[in-house]
């Protein structure tokens, strides 16, 4: 049912999903939910360009009409992206002028500053003046006569002003306007959003179908060479996301020590060190190596290793990290369940507030001394 070129911009797993819309009849609010790193904002993409097409075929997008092309380009005046700095890069040909402050033709709005600033940091949330400025126009009609499409990733990433006026909008949607809104954490998505939405769970692949599809992509970048063993081992740490193991790999090929992704990378495996060790723990040290990458990865790190623990613990195996089964076993045997299960508890809690740590090594020098204690009578 896809066009060739189409195919190759959603992933297998979802093409159920995509043949299950109706485009003619798609309510103003659509949220797509699902495990980061299976391919949502692609899909979520590919899906904005068949709603923007103006082919009259049955099939769409059609990648030749005039909306298509400006679409890739980046210039589509009815597109309009409402994503933080963070993820300028997963829009169509940036949409972003890397060194201007101010949006593009196609509206993609960004937040004042320059994000790609060595100096500055890149704001991980959606601010409220980009939702207002976002939200501005809606009101005009569209500037192709066709459907404006407004594209929110990540929705629980939405400030709580900038939350409330997006909902301002859905219940009282624009004529002829679609809201594209993607979460990886449904659960933080305000109830009043979530009730104005058609819900659409975006599925994880079963592990072979994962794998086969990774391994395809990696077979087109030059130079890109690992085992079989390698990249199952990472596809495991990753929780079967193959989006995310793919720039996962793709950023240790590069080797950019300045890539967020390559940072995520190796302050995960100085936790993982520091873990292994169980009661020899030197949390300080961990903690300071681990503390420049996002707070959340360094969370959900913990959480996959632990889980682990948990498994071992009763009998079970490793499923994140079945290359340490070893070491894990031998933990699960030191480790005194009920501070285990405590621990788990308080990684739960603070992914509540992954967000917004007061200070991350703080935050990390806590968790990681309490760790140490669970193997300690």
């Amino acid at each position: 049912m896809f066009p060739n070129e189409s195919v190759k911009k959603i992933a297998p797993w979802l093409e159920p999903v995509w043949d299950s819309m109706n485009l003619a009849a798609l309510p103003n609010a659509v949220l797509i939910h699902g495990q980061s790193g299976i391919g949502k904002f692609e899909f979520s993409i590919e899906l904005a360009k068949a709603l923007l097409c103006e082919t009259s075929a049955a099939i769409k997008p059609c990648n030749q009409c005039e909306a298509c092309r400006w679409f890739d380009s980046g210039n589509h005046p009815d597109f309009i992206a409402l994503v933080p700095e963070t993820h300028r890069k997963l829009l169509p040909q940036g949409d972003y002028d890397s060194d201007a402050e101010s949006p593009k033709k196609s509206k993609a709005i960004q937040a004042d500053g320059d994000g790609d600033a060595p100096e500055k940091k890149e704001k991980k949330s959606i601010s409220i003046e980009d939702a207002r400025s976002a939200i501005e126009g809606l009101s005009i009609g569209t500037h192709r006569g066709g459907n404006r499409v407004i594209l929110v990733y990540p929705l629980e990433m939405l400030r709580s002003d900038s939350a409330n006026t997006l909902l301002k909008s859905l219940e009282e949607p624009p004529k002829n306007t679609i809201f594209i809104l993607l979460a990886d954490r449904l659960d933080r998505v305000l109830p009043t959003i979530r009730s104005r939405c058609r819900l659409l769970s975006a599925p994880r692949p079963d592990r072979l179908s994962g794998l086969n599809w990774l391994r395809t992509q990696l077979s087109t970048i030059p130079g890109l060479k690992m085992s079989d063993a390698d990249v199952e081992s990472i596809y495991d740490e990753q929780g079967g996301a193959p989006y995310a193991v793919l720039d996962s790999l793709i950023a240790r090929h590069n080797k950019d020590e300045k890539d967020e992704l390559a940072i995520a990378i190796q302050a995960s495996n100085y936790l993982l060190q520091a873990m292994s060790r169980g009661a020899r723990i030197n949390w300080l040290d961990a903690a300071d190596k681990a503390q420049k990458a996002r707070y959340s990865v360094l969370l959900a790190t913990m959480q996959r290793w632990v889980s682990d623990l948990q498994c071992c613990a009763q009998m079970g195996a490793p499923r994140y990290y079945p290359k340490h089964e070893a070491a894990i076993k031998t933990l699960a045997q030191q480790a005194r369940l009920p501070k285990l299960l405590r621990f788990w508890k308080s990684l739960i809690q603070a992914r509540r507030h992954e967000n917004h740590p007061l200070a991350t090594r703080i935050q990390l020098e806590a968790l990681l001394s309490q760790y140490q204690q669970v193997f300690e009578d």
